[in-house]
């Protein structure tokens, strides 16, 4: 009965959050008073969450960290720690993010994802090759895994390695998320490493509309642009 009176009163919380409304979500959990007998656990799940969606980062591991570090037995703990792994490595704590996504593997948690990140931090740190050995690794374990085929692709692009098969796992990619600026920037990419510019720029700009503040993207507008001149 404890437990349901818990989880009810972070129900309206979780709702917002579900529903994207994550500003509104962090608001509610935040405001929650101290005597309102919630899971403090819980509730540092859910505000990580919330701290992450918005691109609060520091925020996040502040949070996601509690629930790791807990002493209390929770499900979320795999989740978190991927989280955490992810976060580190998108604030340039390579060595933390490296760690925890090693202790992932030896869980056998979601080891496509792991190895996707793992091959996202050698690619960042300059080991092309072994970028390339995780993304492997990855699409061994999951072969229709989104964000293995969109990277091995983009890597593929960026070594002027067999374009035609780089551009073949990055249209695979994006089939799976139309959406992603991500995969929109690799294809496009592709495209002007084979010399297609008219479809590379289609791409781009796709890519940009959808991130405008990414730079990778638009350095890559950017050098298609002055090529095209």
């Amino acid at each position: 009965m404890a437990e349901n009176k818990k989880s009810s009163v972070l129900s309206e919380g979780i709702s917002l959050y579900q529903k994207g409304d994550y500003t509104s979500a962090l608001t509610f959990f935040i405001s929650l008073p101290d005597n309102s007998e919630t899971d403090n656990i819980e509730l540092a799940y859910y505000i990580g969450l919330c701290y992450a969606k918005l691109d609060r980062y520091d925020d996040a591991l502040l949070y996601l960290e509690q629930v790791v570090t807990s002493e209390k037995e929770n499900p979320r703990v795999l989740q978190c720690r991927y989280l955490l792994a992810v976060i580190y490595a998108m604030v340039g704590k390579k060595r933390l993010a490296d760690f925890e996504l090693n202790k992932l593997l030896e869980t056998g948690y979601k080891k496509a994802s792991v190895y996707s990140s793992l091959a996202y931090i050698a690619w960042v740190q300059g080991d092309a090759e072994k970028c390339m050995e995780y993304y492997k690794n990855a699409l061994d374990e999951e072969p229709e895994n989104p964000t293995a085929l969109n990277g091995m692709g983009y890597v593929l692009a960026c070594q002027d390695k067999d374009l035609t098969k780089a551009l073949s796992y990055c249209k695979k990619a994006l089939d799976k998320q139309p959406d992603s600026a991500a995969c929109l920037d690799s294809v496009g990419w592709v495209y002007h490493k084979l010399g297609l510019k008219s479809d590379a720029e289609k791409y781009l700009l796709q890519a940009h509309n959808l991130k405008p503040e990414n730079k990778e993207i638009l350095e890559h507008m950017q050098i298609c642009q002055v090529e095209a001149q």
